[in-house]
């Protein structure tokens, strides 16, 4: 089953897609980390959430990009966090050319070793703003991976004020 959840910055989207994934009964738990470590800060960063998540029975995987070739357990239950930040490190390091498509060939990847995915992504194009023309190109290549996977995902869901939404699947 795959679930999209998205939501605002600080919405609540990713400690409701969390307990989504530990309301389960799969105890082979995967967080799939894509946030690119930059400086000492971003290390302590991640040293925390290693061990908040730790403490929920999730095993680490760092993924800042390459989705297709990371190393994820057969019948896990796999949480994506975050898409947007998976997307930015696909076009901006590796390149834009074909970045909706490698990263299509991985959510695939991923869809088929795991028993559950849950993916989570941002909601970040309804605040008017224009931008320098290559966040704009950045942020059309997310919104292409967030239709594309909420068109091929069983489940939707929107989080807004710490409330989710199901636009899709579940007791609709």
């Amino acid at each position: 089953m795959l679930t999209i959840v998205t939501g605002g910055s600080a919405s609540g989207k990713s400690e409701f897609a969390e307990s989504l994934v530990t309301a389960g009964e799969n105890k082979n738990r995967i967080y799939i980390a894509t946030m690119q470590v930059y400086d000492a800060e971003g290390e302590k960063r991640v040293a925390r959430h290693r061990a908040m998540r730790a403490e929920k029975g999730f095993d680490t995987v760092e993924c800042p990009s390459g989705l297709a070739g990371a190393d994820i357990p057969e019948g896990c239950t796999a949480l994506l966090e975050c898409m947007s930040n998976l997307c930015a490190n696909e076009c901006f390091d590796v390149g834009f050319e074909g970045a909706a498509e490698r990263i299509m060939s991985g959510v695939e990847r991923l869809c088929r070793r795991a028993k559950d995915v849950v993916i989570v992504t941002n909601e970040v194009f309804g605040d008017g703003v224009d931008y320098p023309e290559l966040t704009e190109k950045y942020l059309a290549v997310l919104a292409e991976m967030n239709r594309r996977i909420a068109a091929r995902a069983d489940r939707v869901y929107e989080v807004v004020c710490g409330i989710p939404i199901e636009w899709k699947g579940g007791s609709k």
